[in-house]
């Protein structure tokens, strides 16, 4: 089976969800590319620092921007020196996995480059960018992809805050089929994961892509095995966007921390 895999370069989180999965799936071989998108479809690194400044504010943004260069600074560093990868591109790398740092997956260009690989399979693991019918329709098994809520509830943008915001005791994941909709395609697998009293957001966000891995490798060896099926997503549920300072501050005062 060829697949190919969809992210975006986050390297606090997504690097989670392939550390678990390369240590879990035993074919390697079979992953034929790994693509790396801009984080959050932004064009520039200041747009994408408005936004996380927006959200976290002024204490938390200066945590994590420390985090943050923090990870730069090691990820230039020889691998001897590192302590293991530092990035999503150095994780794959290191998995003898090829890895394509591109953004323009809706392109002539790009389909040309994927169709080369002759997959069967696409994966979408928090990959910013929306695939469009053509792309879709490339890998013979089709498209699919992980969603970090019980689906149809918490279509959107960071639907781990948002289970979190409206108080939930769990969370889900959903693995869907990818059609022309946002997060409305058939189910083809979901779990709950408690969440515990004192967790922070960043912890839920850490189990879930641990979580996610391993839903991941079983949803593909159903493939393999010629036995996934298929569940319609029904009902309406709910869609949220990128949530606001206000919305982070809530969570604080019901004792919830994002890092």
């Amino acid at each position: 089976m060829n697949l190919v895999f969809f992210t975006q370069d986050d390297p606090f989180y997504v690097r989670v969800f392939f550390e678990e999965f390369f240590s879990l799936f035993p074919r390697r071989d079979e992953i034929k590319a790994v693509v790396v998108s801009k984080p959050m479809n932004d064009a520039t690194v200041g747009k994408l620092a408005r936004r996380m400044y927006d959200f976290y504010g002024p204490v938390d943004f200066l945590r994590l921007g420390t985090r943050y260069a923090g990870v730069k600074l090691r990820a230039r560093l020889p691998a001897v020196l590192r302590g293991g990868p530092a990035t999503v591109k150095q994780t794959v790398c290191a998995a003898g996995i090829p890895c394509w740092e591109r953004s323009d997956l809706n392109t002539p260009e790009f389909r040309a480059a994927a169709e080369a690989v002759d997959p069967d399979l696409f994966v979408s693991v928090a990959s910013p960018v929306i695939f469009r019918e053509e792309l879709i329709r490339l890998p013979r098994l089709g498209a699919v992809n992980v969603h970090s809520a019980p689906l149809p509830r918490y279509r959107g943008m960071l639907p781990n805050f948002w289970q979190l915001y409206r108080g939930e005791k769990e969370t889900g994941i959903t693995v869907h089929k990818i059609d022309i909709g946002l997060d409305t395609g058939d189910i083809i697998a979901q779990a709950s994961m408690p969440v515990g009293t004192a967790e922070s957001l960043q912890d839920v966000f850490v189990r879930s892509k641990r979580e996610a891995a391993r839903i991941v490798c079983r949803v593909i060896e159903d493939f393999r095995s010629g036995s996934v099926t298929y569940r319609r997503m029904e009902g309406e549920g709910s869609y949220f966007s990128f949530p606001r300072r206000e919305h982070a501050a809530k969570l604080r005062a019901q004792g919830r921390r994002l890092l």
